[in-house]
């Protein structure tokens, strides 16, 4: 049954778990994003190389395109706490070790890498927590504060990042490391001590856990047409973000005009996240997913032709600036999709099923920005950002006509060989 209201943050708030998980996730993430523009800033200072600036921020994500399915599978097998608290113990050290300065450029990025690796287990971990500690309308409005939260976050990171780069790229490595070890000691003192979910069987290995999971999704219509939308939609959706940098350049602007850039979609995301979490009944959040995911994407084509006529000035800046907000605005669309997604999926297979879209997700996210910036050694990136917003209305069409489709297949039985019968 559809409850009639959403819950409050009241409510939400008084489960004791999601604290420190909701607090570690704000603070940590703060600090991903500064450290990010950072390093995107500093590689761009040295090498003026659009394509290299790119790399730089796609080199996060696609760990989880080639270790995701397989890492994510730990958040099942083991228990989850332990998961969270070792990787973020990890990734205190490793950030530890970048924010020494006069490290070399090749060496940030090799460790930026192993950072990056980390994220998959710690992430499928958290997500499948939330929906064991949280229920029905409880997790729909976390995930909708979550959401909004990570857009702060991002929006803090971005603009405090840009001006910390102009000090010192170490300065925020450092601050960096120093979120992740406060949040181990957070989540080490707060959270309850559960068994892990699916203990492995004797013999069976972490390779034949990843592939149930991968089987579960694959069989599973609801499954696959909520992940090829959150794939499509982030790729184009995100990908102008690799192009930040020379996109301020070709607007004038300094490193903290790409800060602010940066913060002007995940400030719409706020607003919208707010919108669709308390104000939108619980029925008609499902119904809203298409007009958001086109309302997130035709503003970056007409961003992109309004920066390409206008060229540098004060006005195309504050246009564009405020196309991207409305961008963020659709991205709301993350909400009620994960909603249905945590509906979809079992609990035994959750953080395997999370581990896969996230992957997936941040995968696309790094090919989206690499591509972007590939093309804009061709093209003005005003041009790659008018794309981006194009090419995606027409790519993400076949998969919001699917989870149209298949709105009422929301679950679907396992049988004992742990894969979906449908």
């Amino acid at each position: 049954m559809i409850p009639a209201r959403p819950a409050t943050y009241r409510e939400v708030f008084a489960v004791a778990e999601f604290r420190p998980l909701f607090g570690t996730f704000l603070l940590s993430t703060a600090g991903d994003e500064l450290a990010r523009v950072a390093l995107t800033v500093l590689v761009f200072q040295r090498t003026n190389s659009p394509l290299l600036s790119a790399l730089t921020f796609a080199i996060s994500h696609f760990p989880w395109l080639i270790g995701g399915p397989l890492l994510s599978t730990l958040a099942d097998r083991l228990p989850r706490h332990r998961v969270l608290i070792t990787t973020d113990v990890v990734r205190a050290l490793l950030l530890a070790l970048m924010a020494v300065p006069g490290m070399p450029l090749l060496v940030l990025l090799g460790l930026l890498l192993l950072v990056s690796l980390c994220a998959p287990p710690f992430e499928s971990a958290r997500s499948a927590l939330m929906a064991d500690v949280l229920d029905g309308e409880r997790y729909a409005v976390a995930t909708s504060l979550t959401t909004v939260t990570l857009q702060v976050a991002q929006v803090v990171g971005f603009l405090v990042g840009g001006a910390l780069v102009a000090v010192h790229p170490s300065l925020a490595l450092g601050i960096d490391a120093v979120t992740f070890a406060v949040s181990a000691l957070w989540l080490s003192a707060r959270l309850q001590r559960r068994p892990a979910p699916a203990p492995p069987e004797a013999g069976r290995s972490l390779w034949r856990d990843a592939a149930a999971g991968l089987r579960f999704i694959g069989r599973t219509r609801r499954m696959v047409a909520i992940i090829a939308v959150l794939w499509v939609a982030a790729l184009f959706g995100n990908a102008w973000e690799g192009i930040a940098a020379p996109l301020a350049s070709q607007l004038g602007g300094g490193s903290m005009a790409i800060g602010v850039l940066l913060a002007a979609n995940p400030a719409g995301v706020v607003i919208g996240g707010l919108l669709l979490g308390r104000l939108v009944t619980p029925g008609r959040r499902e119904r809203l997913v298409v007009p958001l995911v086109l309302l997130s994407l035709a503003p970056l084509l007409a961003g992109g032709i309004v920066v390409a006529l206008a060229g540098a000035s004060w006005p195309s800046f504050t246009t564009l600036l405020a196309l991207l907000f409305v961008s963020g605005l659709g991205s709301a669309w993350l909400i009620p999709l994960n909603i249905a997604f945590v509906q979809a999926t079992p609990a035994a297979y959750r953080g395997r099923a999370f581990g896969v879209a996230v992957s997936g997700l941040y995968g696309v996210q790094g090919i989206g920005a690499l591509a972007a910036g590939l093309a804009a050694e061709g093209v003005a990136p005003s041009g790659v950002l008018a794309l981006c917003g194009g090419i995606g209305m027409i790519a993400v069409a076949p998969a919001l006509i699917a989870y149209r489709r298949t709105h009422d297949r929301s679950s679907v039985p396992i049988d004992v060989e742990g894969a979906p019968r449908e």
